[in-house]
């Protein structure tokens, strides 16, 4: 198919899926039964840009980290502190004077603060712990988020951060589309690095990293790189679940947190952008909305539904993943990518490579 007709038809699509998302929006009340659509649509918007950062990470550059949580945790109180107006900070701050910023910025540049934020921790703490690999690398990078994570409660930091108390009173969102947008700029930003030498030097660095050093890549300059780029985008995600919660607390940003990313990561595909996206938003409609019908009890006539009670949910979702694992080693995409050309050259039966229906969908 022809390129820019390929992009035209995706642009057609993306506006089209703009336009129902605000549809459901301003129909969809807060009442209705459907409202936990919107709720998921919005979350699993967001988990899908910080999968697919960690996925950049572990998927395409083969560095096994698992602190997705505490830069997304910068992110959000980066996000939170610098955006609170300042009428409210007393009344926010109030057992540290007010706090020690008075100022606010725009909600834009404070998304662009959360990732510069965790991107420059990122550099830092990547100096020392990107000379590990494997396990070691998992471990010393779960240690930095459990760390980060007592350090912002500690009192001491109270001006800034609050202490343990909560960041409140900025700005949230005030339409279902403005973490879609935000959320697929970004992503389509990680596609595009991807694509580019450096995703080319990336991809070299997971399949054999002699081999790579071999052909003239700088291990070491490439792998921070990829940590940068992945924390940043790690801390835009944070900053927008910090708009999608109304609040940050330290406490929420624990290690479960970053262990649901990666088993979204492991859903989708580990190695597919679209693999990633997809399992999200699965993941998402599935732990908070279609089981929930498992944590209450429910009577057929006289006769109790057994086990159906509080937390069989969970069971049931692990269930669920174990068989996704089992079945699908490599995840819902494994490593293919979904494609416009490929899918309408299938469907519509045009010839490629001397065959009809265009072969396999990659």
């Amino acid at each position: 198919m022809n390129k820019k007709k390929e992009v035209l038809i995706s642009v057609i699509l993306i506006a089209a899926l703009l336009g129902i998302l605000r549809i459901l929006e301003l129909n969809i009340k807060p009442t209705s039964q459907w409202a936990m659509l919107l709720t998921v649509l919005k979350k699993g918007s967001i988990y899908a840009l910080v999968a697919v950062s960690m996925n950049l990470l572990n998927g395409f550059t083969g560095l096994f980290s698992l602190g997705q949580a505490g830069f997304m945790m910068i992110g959000a109180y980066t996000f939170g502190v610098l955006t609170i107006p300042p009428a409210d900070r007393e009344m926010v701050y109030m057992y540290y004077d007010g706090g020690i910023i008075k100022f606010a910025v725009p909600v834009v540049v404070g998304l662009l603060a959360a990732g510069a934020m965790a991107a420059l921790f990122a550099f830092l703490i990547g100096l020392p712990v990107l000379r590990l690999k494997s396990d070691y690398l998992a471990i010393a990078t779960l240690g930095f988020a459990e760390i980060m994570r007592a350090l912002f409660q500690w009192d001491t930091l109270g001006p800034l951060t609050n202490g343990s108390n909560m960041i409140r009173n900025y700005p949230t969102f005030k339409t279902i589309l403005f973490p879609f947008i935000v959320s697929g700029v970004c992503i389509a930003v990680i596609v595009l690095l991807i694509n580019s030498t450096y995703g080319r030097a990336f991809k070299a660095i997971r399949d054999d990293e002699i081999a790579a050093e071999a052909m003239g890549i700088n291990l070491a300059h490439h792998k921070r790189i990829a940590f940068t780029v992945s924390s940043f985008f790690a801390g835009v995600s944070g900053a927008l679940l910090a708009m999608f919660q109304t609040n940050v607390q330290a406490k929420s940003f624990n290690s479960a947190m970053t262990y649901e990313i990666l088993l979204i990561v492991v859903i989708g595909g580990i190695g597919s952008v679209t693999g990633s996206v997809i399992s999200s938003f699965l993941f998402i409609a599935s732990s908070e909305w279609l089981l929930r019908f498992l944590d209450e009890q429910h009577k057929i006539g006289d006769f109790t539904v057994p086990l159906l009670r509080s937390g069989f949910r969970k069971v049931v979702f692990a269930v669920i993943i174990m068989v996704i694992v089992l079945f699908f080693r490599q995840g819902i995409m494994g490593t293919r990518e979904f494609s416009i050309g490929r899918l309408l050259e299938r469907f519509g039966g045009k010839k490629k490579n001397g065959t009809e229906g265009g072969g396999k969908l990659q």
